[in-house]
């Protein structure tokens, strides 16, 4: 690719904002329409998003899962092979943060709420029943709840939140173009990423990135709401939950004035040290040899069915069942995970100028996948111990309302209070770095790559988040989170095999140009 002058789309102003007109309106509209037609219709709406799961799950969900698989494949190629030497920036580029900061902006913005909300409840439903093994042995049933817990929130969906990530890198700062999912596209598509075409490709992500935000923001909230209901007899419903989520939002503006580096990138070390404290006291009161002795063997467990677990369809257990297990898991959270990689990929890209490819990589699919796997380990592990010891409060919990689960195994321990009420300031903690990190890379998207845009813009997309999660929630609650996710995945997920080759395209041009001659 030739370094020419291009039309830049971050240039464009629209009414006097800095922002795409065609992107940022029909972003708008499209959002506005599915959110409204959620609001009229009301209660039913639960019921048409099951059945529209439902269709979409079994007939594309071979599809997620070979494309998550291949994601996974693609990014261990770009580390390991020539490309790896090439330094996002060139050759003189060095890393604008630390790397505490950069893991910590990573592992807040990747995972956060989801892992709040999810690590005690989901070990406990796979304990429960899933379609591996006999759930009358319950050692088994324990090893197999770890082992799906881990492939859902392990090296796969980094995978997918790398290869995005590094694209954006790649071509906003060694290809000089717009922080954009367009930009990726040019190899193909040339100067056509800044008409019709490009504003197309960056409609879809931002419609991908609102819902997929949504879906964690909806999380997030019931489980702030369960726990001040815990702690203060707050209330359990959709009204509190809508005033939270109105709450929160608000904080996050704050964070969003100042900025990247003093607000997402403090917050965010502010997240990991409170998320470390809770853990340590869990390992500390709970069973913690049971915890270190555990974490060996999930790893190992893990490693052992990777691959048949990598690929499992449920084809032949499906047959003749109605309900597939795999629609509500497996399928959900890879659909999830690809229609937040647009939201987390600009916002990796953002944040990993002057590191290297092959660092980059195993920065980005180890050190969070790690860190996931030891708090899955120690909560998941710790409401498995309950479990196992005749204790089946977090059962009761989880077939009740998954967002107790978590607070019901601290009730399990000493100073439940306290741990509680640090649970659930990390809970919002999250909403608030998922919140504005996401605004900033909606108003990168909607206004063509710029990072100068008015804060007042960033705010405005904070607002839409907190709107659709929140009219989600009163439309289909839960239901409506995870069908939102699957229905915006899949469009991007076709993007993405364009992507792919798009980009291996450029890094082979690029590898000729300067590596070869030795000017990186």
């Amino acid at each position: 690719m030739n370094e020419q002058k291009y039309q830049r789309s971050d240039k464009r102003t629209f009414l006097g904002i800095k922002a795409n007109g065609p992107v940022f309106i029909t972003s708008l509209v499209v959002i506005a329409i599915l959110v409204m037609t959620t609001l009229l219709v009301g209660k039913p709406m639960e019921k048409y998003f099951t059945q529209i799961q439902s269709t979409v799950s079994n007939n594309t969900g071979w599809f997620f899962i070979l494309m998550v698989n291949a994601l996974l494949v693609f990014a261990l190629f770009l580390g390991f092979s020539r490309f790896g030497k090439i330094r996002l920036g060139g050759k003189d580029a060095r890393p604008e943060f630390s790397k505490t900061g950069w893991f910590a902006m990573l592992f807040s913005a990747g995972m956060g709420i989801g892992l709040l909300f999810w690590s005690v409840a989901e070990p406990v439903f796979h304990y429960n029943s899933n379609p591996l093994i006999d759930n009358s042995d319950k050692i088994d049933a324990a090893k197999s709840a770890m082992g799906i817990t881990f492939l859902h929130w392990g090296v796969h969906a980094w995978a997918v939140y790398a290869v995005v990530g590094l694209a954006l890198a790649f071509f906003t700062f060694n290809r000089k173009l717009p922080l954009t999912i367009r930009s990726i596209f040019h190899p193909l598509l040339g100067n056509k990423i800044y008409g019709p075409i490009g504003d197309a490709i960056d409609i879809i992500s931002v419609i991908a990135t609102i819902f997929g935000l949504a879906t964690s923001l909806g999380f997030g909230v019931q489980q702030v709401n369960a726990g001040l209901n815990y702690l203060f007899g707050l209330g359990l419903n959709t009204g509190v939950q809508i005033g939270l989520i109105a709450a929160i939002t608000g904080l996050a503006t704050l964070s969003l004035v100042l900025g990247l580096d003093k607000g997402i990138r403090r917050l965010s070390e502010w997240n990991m040290r409170f998320a470390l404290i809770l853990m340590v006291f869990i390992i500390l009161v709970g069973p913690s040899v049971f915890i270190f002795k555990s974490f060996v063997q999930n790893i190992g467990h893990y490693l052992n069915e990777f691959f048949e677990l990598s690929f499992w369809t449920e084809s032949y257990k499906g047959i003749n069942e109605a309900k597939h297990w795999q629609n509500s898991w497996t399928v959900f959270y890879w659909a999830w995970w690809i229609s937040w990689s647009p939201f987390v990929g600009i916002f990796i890209a953002r944040i990993s100028k002057g590191r290297t490819v092959k660092e980059f990589i195993l920065g980005v699919l180890l050190v969070p996948t790690i860190l996931t796997f030891i708090w899955m380990s120690v909560f998941g592990g710790s409401a498995l111990y309950q479990e196992l010891t005749g204790n089946a409060a977090i059962t009761d919990a989880v077939n009740d309302n998954v967002a107790t689960a978590i607070y019901i195994l601290l009730e399990q321990y000493p100073l439940a209070f306290i741990s509680s009420f640090l649970a659930v300031v990390l809970v919002a903690s999250f909403f608030i770095t998922s919140s504005d990190s996401g605004s900033m890379v909606v108003d990168t998207l909607t206004s063509g790559g710029r990072h100068d845009a008015p804060v007042g813009q960033k705010i405005f997309w904070a607002s839409m988040e907190g709107i659709v999660a929140g009219i989600l929630l009163v439309g289909g609650g839960l239901t409506a989170l995870q069908t939102a996710s699957v229905l915006t995945g899949l469009p991007f997920a076709l993007l993405l095999i364009v992507l792919c080759y798009s980009f291996y395209k450029s890094l082979n041009s690029y590898y000729a140009e300067h590596l070869q001659k030795k000017k990186i």
